[in-house]
């Protein structure tokens, strides 16, 4: 049986939610209420994250940007549908609020299922994008959860820290760098025709314009959070000097 036979959507969409449901009633059940929702969700996206980054950089061995999507690309691209499905639910659920996450995880899902079911092509880009994405999860998912508890914990507090600098300068070079790199060669390529065959142009420029806002917004995220270190090193040197 061909992998892209096997209904493996079902299969990750209830996994990732045990995931989250596990985290919130058992793993972080001493935790308060504030808090528990936000730790489930990296919770579960540390079993999403490193995994899709390596399933993803696998797939995407050699330029293909307009090839038929392999049945190892489908599977890959359930798997992240799955997890950014249990995970916007979690925020409707949690933060109905919080729009900008909401819209982020719409349209990535809108990039995910037009690959996979309607257009059956173009899984390389996607992919090379998810595999970017994905790299900081693991760092970022441990810089989050010290973070929650960094005003709780004394051992929270030195692990967040200690992860700033260096998550944010990774971040940094994969969204400021290697990201920009990546979707400049996607969109030379898709808005130059070369993939209207397989692949309708309102769909590709629909692609090109979520991944665009997406690293944008990504870029002054990560920006902001330079900008709060920075100040809140230059507050501390101020109160030094005034003791």
């Amino acid at each position: 049986m061909e992998i892209s036979s096997i209904p493996s959507f079902p299969a990750f969409a209830s996994g990732f939610a045990l995931l989250y449901l596990l985290a919130y009633f058992a793993v972080f059940r001493s935790w308060s209420p504030k808090h528990r929702p936000e730790a489930s969700s990296c919770f579960m996206s540390l079993f999403h994250g490193t995994p899709a980054a390596l399933m993803a950089a696998s797939a995407t061995a050699s330029p293909r940007f307009a090839a038929p999507n392999t049945p190892f690309e489908a599977t890959v691209l359930e798997f992240s549908i799955a997890y950014f499905l249990v995970d916007l639910l979690h925020y409707v659920a949690f933060f109905p609020g919080d729009y900008l996450f909401i819209a982020h995880h719409l349209a990535t899902l809108f990039v995910f299922i037009t690959c996979r079911y309607l257009v059956r092509h173009g899984a390389y880009a996607i992919l090379g994008l998810l595999a970017l994405a994905e790299v900081t999860s693991l760092c970022q998912n441990v810089w989050t959860l010290a973070g929650l508890r960094r005003f709780d914990s004394a051992l929270a507090k030195r692990v967040y820290d200690y992860l700033s600098g260096p998550f944010y300068a990774f971040y940094t070079i994969v969204r400021g760098f290697f990201g920009p790199v990546f979707v400049y060669k996607m969109g030379m390529f898709y808005m130059g025709g070369e993939a209207d065959q397989v692949i309708p142009m309102w769909i590709s420029v629909s692609w090109m314009v979520v991944v665009v806002v997406a690293i944008s917004v990504s870029v002054l995220w990560v920006f902001n959070l330079w900008v709060e270190m920075y100040l809140e090193k230059v507050g501390r040197a101020n109160e030094k000097k005034e003791n």
